[in-house]
């Protein structure tokens, strides 16, 4: 940890992410990794996992990595994993829930766009609900119950700025599609999911405060992963710093959050957008 203050070293210390083989799950994982935490990389399915610690100790080749398949919408699934961990003494200090489904918006013109809510579809709700909510409810259940009862811990949910504000749907618009019934939008499931985390920050936090476990969630602004040039055009007009941001920007603040730096901060929801929302 040199040149880094105490305050941020998370050495000695375990952490789990869920989601963990996405754009932004990998950069959460180094983010600890880099402040010295022991990161339990955790997906659906091991290979996944595995596939995010091989990219991740490309630059971090030292770095305790450990590779989980959790399924967070399976409460056994939840509970196995927290069982191997505590058969091999590693408590886990941080929880991250990151894991999500992020539906990603395309046009299939002449029938009504199935993301429209007049058509969305029960269980696409549904299954993206219980991963991107119940999901983060049962791993703060076993993870955080544990802490909680251990007097200490770090539970930091990935929330969006649109759990802040609304989707604007003009971002999605396609020209070629004339009929407004055709148009597709962002699904309401996203924007619903990331406001309950949201409130089950609020929740948690408050439920805890007493035992030592610190809630809180940060909501990120879009970042640019090669998107279609003209969204990318149309997002960063609303956006006040002109720019999506970079995969990587969101590393200090993760790492601000999961330490001992933000240690009187608890029940919070760190806006990163770039001024999105403000505007």
């Amino acid at each position: 940890m040199t040149g880094v203050p105490s305050r941020y070293d998370l050495t000695g210390r375990s952490a789990l992410v869920t989601g963990a083989g996405g754009l932004l799950g990998r950069q959460h994982v180094a983010a600890l990794v880099e402040a010295g935490a022991r990161v339990v990389v955790s997906d659906i399915g091991l290979k996944q996992a595995e596939a995010a610690i091989s990219t991740i100790r490309e630059s971090s080749p030292s770095s305790e990595l450990i590779a989980a398949a959790l399924d967070v919408t399976s409460l056994d699934s939840v509970r196995a994993v927290a069982d191997d961990l505590a058969s091999r003494s590693i408590p886990i200090d941080i929880l991250v829930n990151n894991a999500a489904i992020d539906p990603k918006v395309t046009s299939a013109p002449g029938v009504m766009h199935s993301s429209r809510f007049e058509a969305f579809p029960v269980p696409q709700w549904q299954t993206e609900i219980a991963v991107g909510l119940t999901g983060a409810m049962l791993c703060a259940q076993v993870f955080g119950s544990a802490m909680a009862s251990r007097g200490h811990g770090v539970i930091l949910n990935i929330a969006s700025d649109l759990g802040v504000i609304a989707p604007d749907q003009r971002l999605y618009r396609q020209p070629q599609v004339t009929r407004e019934e055709e148009q597709p939008v962002k699904p309401v499931t996203y924007s619903v999911i990331k406001h309950g985390l949201v409130g089950l920050t609020k929740y948690l936090a408050t439920y805890w405060a007493d035992k030592g476990v610190r809630v809180n969630a940060i909501s990120p602004g879009g970042v640019f992963n090669n998107q279609d040039p003209a969204f990318v055009e149309r997002l960063t007009r609303l956006i006040p710093m002109g720019r999506m941001a970079d995969a990587d920007e969101y590393r200090a603040a993760i790492q601000f959050l999961c330490s001992d730096a933000s240690r009187y901060m608890t029940g919070q929801n760190m806006v990163l957008d770039g001024g999105r929302s403000v505007w």
